[in-house]
């Protein structure tokens, strides 16, 4: 493909800087920071429980999210539909079974169905990774550049 060609397509997709700030529509979430993790191929939420149960004969997972880095205090509490399991291998080389779910991921004004599994991340720098196989074909990745797309979240003044 000739060059000229190949800028063109970036040029159609959507930029995205290395975090970004996201929403999960369905799950409430409003504001969740996310890393562009284009070294990652699936996609991670935290969930800090798992609690698997069957829902009209089909596998689902009740689970709970701290959604703001750094605080345990705001919960979220969510079920979803189980797509899949699958053995996942973090960037430590450490081996997980995970549930998979599929649920909107809001960019900006974009939203797109995103595979998804589900990991305890409390210790990790964020709450969510966005993976290539979410961005293939639809993104372009600038590891310069942040927050291109999502809107801060609005402060949260303190009492008094």
């Amino acid at each position: 493909m000739p060059a000229s060609n190949r800028t063109a397509n970036v040029n159609d997709k959507q930029h995205l800087g290395w975090r970004e700030w996201l929403a999960l529509p369905e799950f409430g979430i409003d504001y969740i920071k996310a890393k562009i993790d284009t070294g990652a191929r699936t996609s991670a939420l935290h969930a800090f429980y798992l609690e698997p149960f069957t829902k009209d004969e089909k596998p689902w997972v009740r689970f709970g999210i701290h959604p703001r880095q750094g605080s345990l205090n705001e919960e979220v509490h969510c079920e979803a539909a189980v797509i899949d399991r699958r053995t996942v291998t973090d960037s430590g080389g450490h081996r997980e079974e995970r549930f998979v779910i599929e649920t909107l991921v809001k960019l900006g004004e974009r939203a797109e169905a995103v595979e998804i599994t589900l990991t305890d991340r409390e210790n990790m720098r964020f709450r969510m990774l966005l993976g290539r196989t979410a961005m293939r074909g639809k993104f372009v990745v600038d590891p310069g550049r942040s927050y291109l797309v999502g809107e801060k979240p609005p402060r949260k003044r303190k009492p008094g």
